[in-house]
């Protein structure tokens, strides 16, 4: 097999031990803070030890891991440099991805985004249960997700991937969707949906933009947990 044809072999073992690794740590089952070796990895995910040495450095490129001198590789720390750093870039890019997601994003998605907001409010007037809040949480991130991938961009997706999985650590560390939160994220979506049915940019963006600010201030320790 020639090196082009293996190339793209390589590329999805690479992207497969990323996935696994983001997985395991989004589970928790790898710390923020964690001081780990290439070996333990290997036994976390599954993946080889060849896998694995071919991850370290984009790991390291994403800011997920540090090599310590003389000590290994450290999971990311969340820290408040961490928190602001995270969320400005994700306030930057929301804000400009929803400017055009106000103009291009059809009725029916529209009716979609709605319909799955509301049913979640509809079935926490009855109960708040651990699988309403898994539920809730989905229909957050997808949310967010979804106005950033309609600029079919895979640069910006790319970035926007790497900086939510800091920001999902940072809401693992600092707050989780509770019941209390849980009305106030959707409701929130639910305004910026008001916006984005009435096709008004400047509307849908300050609406964001408060929503956003509220979760920064959250995670920066400042609003009601």
């Amino acid at each position: 097999m020639t090196d082009a044809a293996k190339q793209p072999k390589r590329q999805s073992r690479r992207n497969h031990a990323y996935d696994s690794f983001t997985e395991h740590l989004l589970a928790r089952d790898i710390l923020p803070g964690q001081f780990i070796s290439q070996r333990e990895l290997v036994d976390i995910t599954g993946m080889s030890l060849g896998a694995i040495r071919e991850l370290v450095p984009r790991l390291e490129a994403d800011g997920l891991i540090t090599t310590v001198p003389q000590r290994g590789m450290q999971i990311a720390h969340i820290d408040l440099d961490l928190v602001r750093n995270a969320f400005q870039l994700r306030i930057f890019l929301e804000l400009e991805a929803i400017k055009l997601f106000t103009t291009t994003a059809s009725n029916a998605l529209l009716v979609k985004l709605r319909q799955d907001h509301e049913e979640i409010i509809e079935a926490a007037k009855h109960d708040i249960t651990t699988e309403l809040l898994e539920r809730a949480q989905n229909v957050d991130w997808a949310f967010h997700d979804c106005v950033i991938d309609s600029l079919e961009n895979a640069i910006i997706s790319s970035i926007y991937k790497v900086n939510s999985i800091k920001i999902r650590l940072i809401r693992q560390e600092r707050f989780r969707l509770n019941e209390n939160l849980l009305r106030t994220v959707m409701q929130d979506h639910l305004k910026i949906i008001d916006c984005l049915e009435e096709r008004a940019p400047d509307k849908v963006v300050n609406a964001l933009r408060q929503h956003l600010e509220n979760a920064r201030g959250r995670a920066l320790g400042l609003g009601e947990m």
